[in-house]
């Protein structure tokens, strides 16, 4: 018997891996913010707002929009992600499911 048909994981999904391990929380935070991150970059680029632009629009500094921007960065209040999609003409939309 091969050591591939004895590991628990095969056919399980990464969702259930994570929740095994108990970094599922954790991960989805972390893709969540990647994703807000990366699309209002994409918005800015399309309506080519500078970083320096798109703070005086929220009323923040260029260092908190760069917090703001960064990925990696998961700590970002809701009413600043709300000020950031106004400030590029979008609505930020959050559901329970």
């Amino acid at each position: 018997m091969s050591s591939k048909t004895n590991n628990p994981h095969i056919g399980s999904s990464l969702e259930e891996l994570l929740r095994e391990q108990g970094a599922f929380e954790e991960t989805q935070a972390h893709a969540i913010k990647a994703v807000l991150a990366w699309q209002l970059r994409q918005a800015m680029d399309e309506g080519q707002v500078t970083k320096s632009e798109m703070a005086r629009r929220m009323g923040t500094s260029r260092a908190h929009l760069d917090r703001l921007l960064d990925p990696e960065n998961n700590r970002v209040q809701l009413d600043t992600m709300l000020k950031a999609a106004h400030a590029v003409g979008r609505e930020l939309k959050l559901e329970l499911v």
